[in-house]
């Protein structure tokens, strides 16, 4: 049998919709605002096959840098080689999905200026800096209570 290289060779898995996810899409898919900067994982729906991106770029992360009415242009970095290229490619709005890559990093501003404000109202300086974790306490292991044993290897034996 022939070898196939074709455009989508070797997706037959990867553009599988979730098992009990078949049908329709969802209209939350359509009614999801997007904005240039935005950080979208691209995640090709293998039931429309309009405006899909190429294999390479499934499950990747990029951002936002234009928005049309049924597409999104979107900037993802390649390694080509020992090079790593920004490409912009368009794809159907669809086949992305907002990212939460940024969302931990979100989280800890939000809670930051929430207690820089609850400082400033007490008239204190709060530091928000983060601080690695120090090493574990020493300790001494005291023998006394409990024997040594010392634990060698049994000598090999032929079992035959």
């Amino acid at each position: 049998m022939p070898h196939a290289f074709g455009y989508r060779a070797r997706t037959r898995h990867t553009f599988k919709r979730p098992f009990k996810q078949h049908g329709v899409t969802k209209l939350t898919k359509y009614l999801t605002t997007y904005k240039v900067g935005d950080y979208v994982d691209i995640r090709v729906d293998g039931a429309i096959q309009k405006g899909m991106a190429f294999k390479y770029y499934h499950g990747r992360t990029g951002v936002v840098f234009n928005v049309t009415p049924r597409a999104l242009g979107v900037i993802v970095n390649k390694q080509v080689g020992n090079r790593i290229i920004p490409k912009r490619i368009h794809v159907r709005i669809e086949h992305v999905q907002k990212s939460r890559c940024k969302q931990a990093f979100i989280d800890r501003i939000t809670h930051n200026d929430q207690l820089k404000h609850e400082g400033s109202l007490a008239g204190k300086h709060i530091s928000t800096k983060r601080i690695p974790g120090l090493p574990k306490a020493g300790h001494i292991v005291k023998t006394s209570k409990t024997s040594v044993e010392t634990v060698t290897p049994l000598p090999y034996t032929d079992l035959i």
